[in-house]
């Protein structure tokens, strides 16, 4: 029987065709399930009331989590919610949640944000991704 991953993806909705690439990637890997517990743009969670509440909000999404994935352009340095969903991550559960940086294709430079805080950082390659995924899942 396969296991299914239960993933956050933190991304910034400028960027959400890094998000969907990624997606798209995953589910195309055979023997790979997960369920996406992200906050997508057309979500009313982060239209709909104060900053404290999109806090807690994006916190009970991530509570099942066994994962956070990152996508590390240089971007996320700017995003306030990407670095309030690292925070979440790392503070805010008994067990922090491992924190997968994901490289962009073509990207060199990350956000020092996300590399500070990422137990790891794989490239923009499947088997990577689904290998770390696999490997802090399990830890």
């Amino acid at each position: 029987m396969v296991k299914t991953y239960n993933l956050f993806i933190s991304h910034s909705w400028t960027y959400e065709d890094h998000y969907r690439r990624l997606i798209n990637l995953l589910q195309k890997r055979k023997y790979f399930k997960f369920k996406d517990y992200s906050v997508p743009p057309d979500d009313p969670i982060h239209t709909s009331g104060s900053d404290r509440e999109l806090y807690e909000a994006i916190k009970n999404q991530m509570k099942p989590c066994h994962v956070v994935l990152v996508l590390a352009g240089v971007y996320a340095t700017y995003s306030k919610w990407i670095q309030k969903e690292i925070l979440i991550a790392k503070k805010e559960f008994t067990i922090p949640k491992p924190i997968i940086a994901i490289v962009p294709r073509g990207q060199i430079k990350i956000s020092r944000k996300v590399r500070e805080n990422a137990d790891e950082i794989v490239g923009w390659n499947t088997e990577s991704i689904v290998r770390a995924i696999r490997r802090w899942a399990n830890a």
